[in-house]
């Protein structure tokens, strides 16, 4: 007597418990991780920030070393001739026109091996040397100390300087004004005690640089010539005189700027920044251009830039201003005001020096590499993610499979144990002597070797699985008649046709002969349909086969041999996954249909294995169509296409 046991349906429910602590599992996994990725991506975003943040502060202070460098080296240049002509009383003496000539003369003709009070040299830098004498008559008088004749020499205003020598006029009548000629007179704040502190250190000969303006149109330097009263005493309302050196221009660009730029911005292959001066104002004028045209840019496309004499507003000496800029430029910098800059109101404009880096804006540069360093960064986090993913669903996927084959050792054991419980008892019956009619004798054989025969079958579908896992299959693949292997299949399955009361239904088109298959592969490919129909049958017991031929335009003729059923059919998600290995319908298992889950997943391999297709149509309810194609061999391609449409009709029960 058969046995039925409920334990591969209770195995079915401990693993769906499990599954779910499965599932619990990676989700608060998943979301751990998640929260962990999204934390470092963020870290990383802000390293990243701070990273460029401190290059920009590290290339900030290059920059500004190299302009202060530079700056310094042009003061020094000025200031050289500022010291030479040492304007300003002396040892108690009056220092007469002269005095200021003979220096000039000796400073531009002493020999290199003459110790100097200096450390730049560059007389050529020095235009004209005038006196512009205001002090003591009605009408000024302007002075020129020749160089070539070494004589003092009266001289009409060039065309440079009649705005300048108006402006020193003005403030000529007292010492107090003279320091603050740089001002204009309606900005001109109460600088009284600032004025007395110039005079007090101009007397005294502890700053010799103390006095000196700077006027940048010209451009040249002036300084106020103080004069003593009897009782050798200078204050506020001393009148001066003025001591005017221009500066040579074309000195400035052809080797002052030259030179600096290649000092601070210049390696062994040459300048690497583009360098130019320009000034602003009214009507802005390139100075010196290392690279043509490349100043005509604007500030915003600069890395850097500074104010070369400072602001206007202070005499002292002043830390650098520092003002970042990153929408319109890298930085901009104010340079130390140890020159007093003449401030002719709307028309003044300031001295820039310009640089950029010959790569391109070093901005645009800082902030390439940021995007860089974020896109390998993401990349990097993107590529971690996806190895996550990977493993989360390669572990769901073990997990599932896991539980599939679980579900396989259940059902085969279930299906193993079913013939041979069937076998065990009528073996016993047959013992114990309760058999003794040759017809009971006779059911009794038959009840055993159709048990025995399902359970090698079962036994070979697995030793078959195995092989075809393993890759150890081989095929012999020929002619073979359509008929003898339907024929096959009948005989192979009429005992189980006869048990489960169902009708088998055959029509082969007369046009169907061969097909190019293996024997035994074929037959239980279509074997595995014709069990699988009958087990899914519902109350309509018909089970159709059918063999047709068709015509594919990539594969030619073709054999379509149809295993329909009126089943309960399968659902479209469903569809996909009932050829894998293992898989058994959850309404099936609900029903209690015996089976392995190996049966379409071995049909469907069969069939790819002998270059043909396994395909299914269903519909849940009304039933499904699984139809095997097989190609025809090439030499029977004619005569099939020629055969009679007419078909062979048979029933077998």
């Amino acid at each position: 007597m058969q046995t039925f046991s409920k334990k591969p349906f209770e195995s079915a429910m401990s693993l769906t418990r499990g599954a779910r602590s499965f599932v619990l599992f990676w989700a608060i996994a998943l979301t751990a991780i998640a929260a962990l990725l999204a934390s470092v991506a963020l870290l990383q975003y802000r390293w990243t920030g701070e990273a460029s943040s401190a290059e920009e502060m590290r290339i900030r202070a290059e920059l500004e070393s190299l302009l202060m460098k530079w700056h310094s080296d042009l003061y020094g240049e000025l200031s050289a001739i500022c010291i030479a002509m040492q304007v300003g009383p002396d040892s108690g003496a009056r220092d007469t026109w002269n005095d200021y000539l003979e220096r000039y003369v000796a400073w531009n003709y002493a020999l290199p091996h003459e110790t100097l009070p200096i450390v730049y040299r560059n007389p050529d830098l020095v235009g004209e040397i005038y006196i512009w004498e205001t002090s003591h008559l009605a009408e000024p008088r302007l002075f020129h100390l020749n160089l070539d004749t070494r004589k003092i020499e009266r001289s009409r205003v060039p065309l440079e300087l009649p705005t300048l020598l108006a402006r020193l006029r003005e403030n000529s009548a007292g010492i107090s004004k003279a320091l603050l000629a740089w001002q204009l007179q309606n900005s001109r704040a109460d600088r009284s005690s600032a004025a007395e502190t110039a005079i007090s250190t101009t007397q005294s000969g502890s700053n010799s640089m103390a006095g000196w303006q700077f006027d940048q149109n010209v451009p040249a330097i002036v300084h106020p010539i103080f004069h003593r009263n009897s009782d050798q005493s200078i204050n506020s309302d001393s009148p001066v005189d003025w001591i005017v050196i221009t500066v040579d221009l074309t000195v400035l660009q052809r080797r002052i700027f030259p030179k600096l730029a290649s000092r601070y911005f210049g390696d062994l292959d040459g300048l690497s920044y583009r360098v130019g001066v320009v000034a602003t104002g009214r009507v802005p004028q390139t100075i010196y251009s290392s690279d043509p045209g490349f100043e005509k840019q604007g500030i915003a496309a600069m890395d850097s830039s500074m104010e070369i004499f400072g602001p206007r507003l202070e005499t002292e000496v002043i830390p650098p201003r520092v003002r970042s800029v990153k929408s319109s430029g890298w930085h901009s910098f104010v340079g130390p005001a140890w020159f007093p800059v003449i401030d002719y109101g709307s028309d003044s404009g300031v001295w820039l020096l310009e640089i950029q880096h010959r790569t391109g804006p070093l901005q645009a540069v800082i902030s390439r590499v940021r995007q860089r360093n974020l896109t390998v960064s993401a990349f990097v986090l993107l590529l971690l993610a996806l190895n996550i993913g990977f493993m989360t669903v390669a572990g769901f996927r073990a997990q599932h499979f896991a539980r599939l084959q679980m579900d396989f050792v259940a059902s085969v054991s279930h299906e193993l144990r079913t013939p041979l419980t069937a076998i065990f008892s009528a073996g016993e019956n047959l013992k114990d002597g309760v058999v003794t009619e040759n017809s009971s004798l006779r059911h009794y054989g038959e009840l055993i070797v159709s048990q025995a025969r399902q359970l090698m079958k079962n036994v070979d579908r697995v030793l078959l699985f195995a092989s075809l896992r393993s890759g150890k299959e081989r095929y012999s693949m020929r002619a073979i008649d359509v008929s003898k292997i339907l024929q096959q299949v009948r005989n192979d399955t009429s005992a189980l046709l006869l048990e489960e009361s169902c009708t088998l239904e055959q029509h082969v088109d007369p046009a169907v002969r061969y097909v190019l298959a293996d024997p035994l592969a074929v037959s239980s490919c279509l074997e595995n349909l014709v069990t699988n129909a009958i087990k899914y049958s519902a109350d309509d017991r018909r089970i159709h086969l059918t063999a047709d031929l068709e015509w594919s335009e990539k594969r030619g003729y073709e054999v379509a041999i149809n295993v329909e059923d009126h089943g309960i059919g399968i659902g479209s998600s469903e569809l996909k996954q009932i050829f894998e290995p293992f898989y058994r319908s959850p309404r099936a298992v609900a029903s209690q249909i015996h089976g392995t889950g190996l049966g379409l997943s071995l049909a469907k391999h069969l069939a790819e294995a002998m270059n043909g297709s396994l395909t299914v149509v269903s519909k849940v309810g009304v039933g499904s169509v699984f139809t095997l194609r097989l190609p025809t061999p090439g030499a029977e391609a004619h005569d099939l296409a020629t055969a009679s449409p007419q078909r062979n009709e048979g029933d077998l029960k």
